[in-house]
Parts: C-alpha cells; sequence; structure tokens
C-alpha cells in the first residue's frame, strides 16, 4: 500500500523500540538502543512481509498495533516530507523549538518521509524549464504516481492518529487540493498561512498611493504552480514576481552555482535577484526555496527583508494544536 524507504516518526508514550528519535530544543539525534522513549523511528524498505525478511510494510506496522498504542491525542500533528529528508527535519525542529518552553515536552506529532518521493519532487521541481512556459512543464511530468504517494502517506497519518496535517515542502502544495481532498482532519496551506500572517502584520505600502507589495522568490516549478501568488492576492496584496531575465541570468544560474559547490557564486546572483525585488518597492520577500534560504548568512541584511514561509507553517500548526489542546481539556 506504502511506498518503499518510507521513514515514520510516532510520537507516543511507552513504546519499546530499537530505534529511537531522540528530540531537545536545540538538536535532533538518533541512537540505537532499547528502552522506551516518546518518541521512535519506524523504517521500512517496501517489502511487505515476506517469510524470512524480518521488515514489514508501513501498513502492516499499523494494522499489527492495538488501537490503543496509536497517538489518542487530540491536538497531534502530522507531517508529510518533502523534497529532502534534511528539509522536513528542519521544520520538525521549528515546531519542536517553538513549542517546547522550559525543557517540557513539544506537541504530539508523527512524520512521514519517504526517500522515493523526495527523489521524484526533486527531479520535478529541477526539471521545471522553461520559465513561465506552465503548460509545457507539466504536459512533460506525470504527477498522477506523486499525487497519489502523497495521498497514502496523508491517509497513514491520518490512522496514525494525527488530526491536523502539513506539508513542509513548496513544490507538495502545487496539488495541494488534490492531496487534502476527502481528508478528515485538517490540513493546512502554507500559502493561506503566510498570506494570513502577512495580512494580521497590517504591514504599510513603501511608496505612497501604492498597493501593498510582497515579492516571490522561489524555483521555476513553485512559482509556475501560482498557489502563492493565489493566496496573497485573496488577501488583497500586489504580487511581484521575479522577470523573466533575472530568472535566467540570476536566481537559475544561482541554483546551478550551488550544485557546483560554488557557494560563493551562488550567494551572489542570489543577492542580486533580491536586490532586483527590493527596488521595485516590495514591503517583504517570500523566499520560498529551502536552497536560497540556507545561501544567505543568518545576519545578511537582505535575508531581513525575507520571510520563510515554513517558519508561518510551523507557527500555524502549533498554534492549531496548542488552541485545540485547550479546548479539548476545557470539555
Amino acid at each position: 500500500m506504502f511506498d518503499g524507504g518510507m521513514e515514520m516518526f510516532f510520537r507516543m508514550r511507552n513504546f519499546p523500540t530499537h530505534l529511537i528519535g531522540s528530540l531537545s530544543k536545540h538538536k535532533i539525534y538518533y541512537k540505537n538502543r532499547p528502552v522506551f522513549h516518546p518518541s521512535i523511528l519506524l523504517q521500512t524498505n517496501g517489502i511487505d512481509n515476506l517469510p524470512g525478511s524480518g521488515v514489514c510494510s508501513a501498513s502492516a506496522v499499523l494494522n499489527s498495533q492495538s488501537t490503543s498504542l496509536l497517538l489518542r491525542q487530540v491536538n497531534t500533528i502530522g507531517i508529510i516530507g518533502g523534497r529532502s529528508s534534511l528539509s522536513t527535519l528542519s521544520f520538525l525542529e521549528k515546531v519542536v523549538q517553538s513549542s517546547s518552553n522550559d525543557g517540557e515536552d513539544s506537541l504530539p506529532f508523527v512524520v512521514c518521509n519517504d526517500p522515493i518521493l523526495n527523489k521524484e519532487l526533486l527531479f520535478f521541481e529541477r526539471s521545471y524549464f522553461p520559465y513561465h512556459n506552465t503548460k509545457n512543464a507539466r504536459t512533460q511530468f506525470d504527477s498522477t504516481p506523486v499525487v497519489e504517494s502523497l495521498r497514502q502517506k496523508r491517509d497513514f497519518l491520518e490512522q496514525a492518529g494525527a488530526r491536523c496535517i502539513v506539508m513542509p515542502c513548496h513544490i507538495s502544495h502545487a496539488w495541494h487540493d488534490e492531496i487534502s481532498h476527502g481528508s478528515s482532519v485538517n490540513f493546512l496551506h502554507v500559502g493561506e498561512c503566510v498570506a494570513k500572517e502577512l495580512k494580521e502584520a497590517k504591514l504599510k505600502p513603501l511608496e505612497a498611493g501604492s498597493n501593498l507589495r510582497i515579492g516571490i522568490l522561489a524555483t521555476d516549478a513553485t512559482l509556475g504552480a501560482g498557489f502563492y501568488q493565489e493566496k496573497l492576492r485573496s488577501q488583497g496584496f500586489e504580487v511581484v514576481l521575479p522577470d523573466k531575465a533575472t530568472m535566467e541570468h540570476t536566481v537559475v544560474p544561482a541554483l546551478e552555482a550551488l550544485e557546483r559547490k560554488d557557494m560563493e557564486g551562488a550567494r551572489n546572483l542570489l543577492r542580486i535577484a533580491l536586490q532586483v525585488l527590493i527596488v521595485r518597492a516590495v514591503n517583504t520577500i517570500i523566499l520560498a526555496s529551502d536552497d536560497m534560504l540556507e545561501l544567505l548568512p543568518r545576519d545578511d541584511p537582505l535575508l531581513k527583508r525575507c520571510i520563510d514561509p515554513m517558519d508561518a507553517l510551523a507557527r500555524s500548526a502549533i498554534k492549531w494544536a496548542q488552541s485545540t489542546d485547550k479546548v479539548h481539556k476545557r470539555s
């Protein structure tokens, strides 16, 4: 039922395992030791209960456990991994750090990360050319298997006890409607989360008499999907995108330089792309790319003009979980 190579984190109580994911406010790490711990890691290689194989499928893991062992908390967050395991762990760390106070445990969560899906999403993102030629790019890539895989992971998280699901992956949101259709739980959208936060910030236009402008810098695939533009415009913002020349001569070359490990070259090109948007009087720039965000040092002045939309998604998930928990305790 589920794709091979899937990795799952379950956050639950008193569950013995030999593969343990340990989380703190400062780092995430794993240890091999047979102890009880609130966070565990299950891993399968896609072989479904073959005799003598010693492994089982994700669905079999769920079916073999009594319902009392599944996550029962009403504020459990389910996380579908994205284009890389590192970006998924980075998002998880945002949730853990922001929801943990004074050494207390963070919110209950379950994470599903599939390396095969990671590669498919990465392939789609990197093969999405030419810029703005959305129809051509999508006809060259059959998204059906990817959407089906994402829907299976959604189903798995719901069965595991998740009451709210998030996808810390920009390009996965190109199919958010298809993936969330029929879901029995809350399914947050990163575009809606960041647009709502910007609306609540009550920003003022930088130029008198002009609309409030928000810039977006991302890969061709994310920009072509158009969901950030749609959600921002629905909140009344004017959206400013890099033009074709900026994409062809700065953004795309920056990502190519990054693949060659030319960090300085990629960093300089990214700075140029950001400056191009800034001179167009944008209030802030949504930097919707994990690769681009990692290029600039934390103290870079340009980075202070940018927003990581995954921060907004994490905050929205935490707010949902905390408010749901309060309502449950009062009832």
